[in-house]
């Protein structure tokens, strides 16, 4: 059986851990949704779009869901801030 093997830094694979743990699944089993509903999608322009924006920044950021433990305000010893801009 062919496999895929997906390389992920610890604040990545740290909420799907989480995720899987919530649901009472393996992490191959969200891998598999993941991937799953990404096809089914993939006909979509925005989709692709997507996927080639995701392959372009990976290397030197880590996604918006993944945890935020290499953040300025980690360093800073603060919780991130999750609030609204204000707009003037």
């Amino acid at each position: 059986m062919p496999a895929i093997k997906i390389h992920l830094e610890d604040e990545e694979y740290a909420p799907i851990c989480r995720l899987a743990d919530q649901l009472h699944l393996s992490t191959e089993d969200i891998a598999y949704a993941a991937i799953n509903r990404l096809m089914m999608q993939s006909t979509d322009t925005e989709i692709r779009a997507d996927i080639r924006q995701t392959h372009a920044w990976r290397g030197s950021n880590l996604p918006r869901w993944g945890d935020s433990a290499r953040s300025v305000h980690a360093y800073e010893g603060k919780a991130d801030d999750h609030s609204v801009p204000h707009e003037n």
